[in-house]
């Protein structure tokens, strides 16, 4: 089960089917993996509270992922994002706030299923989960234009 909290409604004013996406998202990065996932629709200051308290990072971002214990499941943990940052993010990136969504909840949702980008070899093998998922939702790379600036 996923389960879609909008705390911010410049969510949804900004996205109408802001909870379809998550749900496509979320449900594509689980795949067959059994198991309850909340993902929060919240404001940049919801976000940075979060941060601070449970990172030690006073400061917005784009995703949170809380993996719950093992002794929770079914469930998985819970994934926060916040409207502007993200909003601002996918602008700058020249990405809908669509895609960008898609993008961030898969990667939030793989961090609750154990995946992280701590080293290179754990970032190429999860930028690789998240390309073949958000391929499959229709959403182009997320990191193309990251790789061709490498190149």
């Amino acid at each position: 089960m996923i389960e879609i909290e909008v705390e911010d409604a410049a969510w949804t004013a900004a996205l109408p089917d802001a909870e379809a996406v998550v749900l496509s998202a979320a449900t594509a990065a689980l795949g067959t993996v059994e198991g309850d996932v909340v993902v929060l629709l919240t404001d940049d200051a919801g976000v940075q509270d979060l941060n601070a308290r449970f990172r030690d990072k006073d400061r917005p971002t784009n995703v949170l992922s809380f993996p719950a214990a093992e002794s929770a499941f079914p469930h998985l943990g819970d994934v926060v994002l916040g409207h502007a940052y993200c909003a601002a993010e996918a602008e700058a990136q020249g990405k809908t706030l669509s895609d960008h969504l898609s993008h961030l909840v898969v990667h939030g949702v793989l961090h609750l299923l154990g995946r992280d980008h701590e080293d290179d070899a754990e970032a190429e093998e999860m930028e690789a989960e998240e390309r073949e998922i958000l391929a499959s939702l229709g959403v182009a790379d997320p990191y193309a234009a990251e790789h061709e600036a490498t190149v």
